[in-house]
C-alpha cells in the first residue's frame, strides 16, 4: 500500500499542501474549523510527515551530534546514555559519531552534521582543536565539551577537575595508612587524563610529606587494560615493596588486579589497588575496585540539558563542574 503524502492530505481535505504545511508547523493562516478538518484527515489517512521534510520548512532539525573516539568503550555508553535520557526528554534525535581521535575523520564528521542540520554539538573525550573550533562556529551551532578540553578558550565543559580527583584518591590511600604508593598512568603527556592525574598523584604525597618518586609512575600508550598490564609489569621489577597502586583508569585497575594475580599477590592483603573513573567495569572485578567516579552518566546528561538550553536561548552556556566522589568497595584495606 502506497505511503500518503502531504499532497494526498491536500487533495482530500481540499486545501493546498501550503495550508497542511503550516498546520503541521503550527503557523498561521487559517481557522480552527480547517485546522481541525486537516488533522482529522491526517489521521484518516494514517499520514506522517517526514521529519527532514518539516525541518526544511522550520529551519529545525530536532537533532544534535555528538563526536567519540570511540563508541564501543564504557565511558562513551555511559555518556551517551545521559544524553540519550536528556534528548529524549526534549523530543531530539541523536547523530552519534566516531572520530578514531582522528583529525581527518573528525572533520569529516563535522561536515557531515554540518549536512544534517544538526541544532548543536557534543565534542567528547579528545582534544577540540581550533581547527573544529572554528568549523563549529561557521555552523553556526552551540558546542560543548564533555570530558575534555579545547585549545580555543571560552567553549563551555562539563567534566570534573581531574587532578582534585586523582588527588583525592591517593589521600584515600594514605588515609589507610599506606605511604608506599605507586601509580599506573597513560602517557604522562596526555592533557586529559595523563597529566592532571599525575599531579594529583604528586600533590597528595606532598601534602602528607611523602617523598614523590618518578620512578614510581609507570606508564604505556593508553589507558586500557592491555597498557595496565606493561605498566605494573614495569613499577613491579622496580618497586616489588609497595603496598597501595593507584591506577589512572579503571581498566588499567583491573589490568593491575590481574597481574597482582598472576604473581601471587592478593588484593587487597599484599597490594591494595584504586582506580579511577566509576565505570560498570570496576564493580565486575576480581575483589570489586574501589574507584573515584566521574559520574559520566550525570556529565552527558547535564551536557545535553546545557546545550539545548543554548539552542533555545542563542546564549553561549557557562559549562558544569562535575562533582567526583570515592566509591569504596574491596579492592583497598587499610595497612
Amino acid at each position: 500500500m502506497k505511503r500518503p503524502t502531504i499532497k494526498d492530505v491536500a487533495k482530500e481535505a481540499s486545501v493546498s499542501i501550503a495550508t497542511v504545511s503550516r498546520i503541521l508547523n503550527n503557523g498561521t493562516g487559517y481557522s480552527d474549523k480547517t485546522r481541525q478538518h486537516v488533522l482529522n484527515t491526517i489521521e484518516r489517512l494514517g499520514y506522517s510527515p517526514n521529519a527532514i521534510a518539516r525541518g526544511l520548512i522550520s529551519k529545525q532539525s530536532n537533532t544534535i551530534g555528538v563526536l567519540f573516539p570511540d563508541v564501543s568503550g564504557l565511558i562513551s555508553a555511559e555518556i551517551l546514555q545521559g544524553i540519550e535520557e536528556a534528548a529524549h526528554a526534549q523530543e531530539f534525535s541523536v547523530i552519534v559519531c566516531k572520530t578514531d581521535s582522528d583529525g581527518k575523520k573528525t572533520m569529516d564528521n563535522l561536515r557531515l552534521l554540518h549536512e544534517k542540520q544538526v541544532e548543536g554539538i557534543i565534542f567528547t573525550s579528545q582534544m577540540l582543536t581550533n581547527e573544529y573550533a572554528s568549523f563549529i562556529e561557521k555552523m553556526g551551532v552551540p558546542v560543548i565539551t564533555v570530558s575534555s578540553y579545547s585549545e580555543k578558550e571560552g567553549i563551555p565543559a562539563v567534566k570534573v577537575d581531574d587532578e582534585a580527583a586523582a588527588c583525592d584518591a591517593v589521600r584515600y590511600l594514605i588515609s589507610q595508612q599506606h605511604t608506599q604508593i605507586g601509580m599506573i598512568s597513560g602517557p604522562p603527556t596526555d592533557p586529559l587524563a595523563g597529566t592532571p592525574r599525575i599531579n594529583g598523584y604528586k600533590r597528595a604525597l606532598e601534602e602528607a610529606g611523602i617523598e614523590y618518586d618518578e620512578s614510581k609512575v609507570a606508564w604505556d600508550s593508553g589507558f586500557y587494560f592491555e597498557h595496565g598490564e606493561i605498566a605494573f609489569s614495569k613499577l613491579h621489577e622496580l618497586h616489588p615493596q609497595l603496598t597501595a597502586l593507584f591506577a589512572a583508569s579503571d581498566e588499567l585497575g583491573v589490568s593491575a588486579i590481574s597481574c597482582a594475580y598472576d604473581l601471587g599477590l592478593r588484593v587487597p592483603d599484599d597490594l591494595s589497588i584504586i582506580g579511577y573513573d566509576g565505570t560498570r567495569l570496576a564493580k565486575m572485578s576480581n575483589p570489586p575496585l574501589t574507584t573515584v567516579s566521574q559520574g559520566f552518566e550525570e556529565m552527558g546528561r547535564k551536557s545535553a540539558e546545557l546545550l539545548f538550553e543554548s539552542i533555545e536561548t542563542g546564549e553561549p552556556s557557562p559549562g558544569a563542574a562535575i562533582q567526583h566522589r570515592i566509591v569504596e568497595r574491596k579492592s583497598v584495606k587499610k595497612k
